[in-house]
């Protein structure tokens, strides 16, 4: 339930994972305004994707994420979303993206696992869109020439 959005589309096969971020702070922006309560957040954080009985297919969610992360099927007016494989997680396995991700650009742990794994990176789980935070229950790698001093305040997208 990720996607792939293709960083020069149709002149490189580059590309970058787009996955639920998981927002801890404001919970859940999706969740938050859907009139029909179909989005649940589980005690741990994990934002789920739209019950299907519930969900009525009208795209708030789509347009409250501020990461552009669920997509809705017209046909079935439905919202679907990276759930963080919850069957897996919940019985401490990874999410299935991570476990075959042929690059390892997707890590599941915590940031302390992942900055000992690698290094020299910068991780950030807080994202500044203009004057909006979110804190995120995911994190960014940064380059590690973003600097260390701007890791605290965010990373702005």
């Amino acid at each position: 339930m990720i996607h792939l959005d293709y960083i020069e589309a149709g002149q490189s096969v580059a590309s970058m994972p787009t996955v639920c971020m998981h927002c801890e702070d404001p919970i859940a922006p999706c969740a938050e305004v859907c009139p029909a309560d179909a989005i649940l957040v589980t005690a741990d954080g994990v934002v789920q994707m739209a019950a299907k009985e519930r969900c009525i297919g009208c795209a708030n969610c789509v347009h409250a994420c501020p990461f552009g992360v669920p997509k809705i099927d017209v046909e079935e007016k439905l919202m679907y979303k990276c759930n963080l494989c919850y069957d897996r997680t919940s019985e401490g396995k990874d999410p299935m993206c991570s476990s075959v991700c042929p690059t390892g650009a997707l890590f599941f742990g915590s940031i302390d696992e992942l900055l000992r794994e690698r290094p020299g990176a910068a991780a950030t789980d807080l994202v500044v869109f203009g004057e909006t935070e979110v804190q995120t229950g995911c994190a960014v790698v940064v380059p590690t020439d973003y600097g260390a001093d701007a890791v605290p305040g965010g990373m702005p997208v």
